[in-house]
């Protein structure tokens, strides 16, 4: 199995991330990456793809989006040549920029019609191959210095030929947030089960009756991680779904029955998925991109005067 694509998924508005998402797109929000360069949330995803082997992206988009995409990339870039003439960090991010304009290419989702239908937008541009998929909005940082999250789900699905989803071991009153599984655990394959039963967003009371995997800690559920490798057998699953008509088709119903009819596995992957679209998740995954990378000391710096600060504020209003 050869996966040489990659499917970044980013037609959401990002209600949760008002006003901001009103102004820009959400995946053009700047992080500082574990390189110490400023860049757009989805320029690092796109890296955490190319720097796992993958040589093609498509973002899957909103109306009007990719054309903004490309346009405020090129605007980076050209930036970045002329006002940061001889600056090495500034000619090392534009040619990451010219990169990134070279390998990616876009699709509309014309209508929000659920997350399994803007996965089924790609289906052209993954041309029945293999494909990564990512998400928009997660930021991912691995605890391998020589291998990201998406290297170590890849390495996997070369390795045994299938599908295979990316999961975190989730305390449970963190269940609701995510799709979560249960499968046997695969023998000899540390962190790898065969997923038997998916749910979306379960309830406790129905994770607890039907998706406790043995071998886990008390209290703790397989939950995605927002990245997956798919076989093109995933789109003709979307498509039954669309079929029905229906305004919302979501992608867990097509992974279930994925499970039921061919070989199908989950990876326990070292690492955090960071969504920047919850509460704090912006500051969360900027702090862990900085802890986790070359701005390791300056973060920690930061993070240590912050609390200080904090602490001498909460002392003088108690006396």
């Amino acid at each position: 199995m050869k996966i040489r694509k990659a499917v970044i998924t980013a037609a959401a508005r990002g209600e949760r991330l008002y006003p901001v998402a009103d102004t820009i797109q959400k995946a053009m929000l700047p992080v500082i990456d574990t390189d110490g360069l400023h860049k757009p949330v989805i320029q690092a995803i796109a890296e955490e793809a190319f720097l796992s082997g993958i040589e093609e992206i498509c973002v899957v988009c909103a109306p009007g989006d990719g054309e903004r995409y490309i346009n405020a990339f090129t605007s980076l870039r050209d930036n970045l040549v002329k006002s940061y003439k001889s600056v090495d960090w500034a000619r090392e991010e534009a040619e990451k920029i010219d990169t990134l304009i070279s390998r990616i290419q876009f699709t509309e989702q014309q209508e929000p019609l659920g997350y399994g239908h803007a996965v089924y937008c790609a289906k052209e541009f993954v041309n029945d191959e293999p494909f990564l998929l990512l998400l928009g909005d997660y930021l991912y940082v691995s605890n391998l210095t020589s291998k990201r999250c998406a290297a170590q789900l890849i390495e996997l699905a070369k390795q045994e030929n299938c599908s295979v989803s990316a999961v975190n071991p989730t305390i449970e009153h963190q269940i609701g947030r995510y799709g979560t599984l249960t499968g046997k655990h695969v023998p000899g394959m540390n962190g790898v089960y065969q997923i038997e039963k998916l749910i979306e967003k379960p309830s406790l009371s129905l994770a607890e009756l039907e998706l406790q995997t043995p071998g886990l800690r008390v209290g703790y559920y397989l939950c995605f991680f927002g990245m997956h490798v798919f076989t093109p057998t995933v789109f003709s699953l979307l498509e039954k779904q669309l079929a029905q008509g229906s305004k919302n088709t979501p992608l867990t119903p097509a992974l279930q029955e994925l499970a039921d009819t061919e070989k199908y596995l989950a990876l326990e992957v070292k690492g955090n998925r960071y969504d920047l679209s919850g509460r704090q998740g912006l500051l969360r995954a900027q702090m862990a991109l900085g802890l986790a990378g070359v701005a390791h000391d300056e973060t920690l710096t930061s993070m240590v005067e912050l609390l200080a600060e904090a602490n001498t504020r909460k002392a003088q209003l108690i006396q």
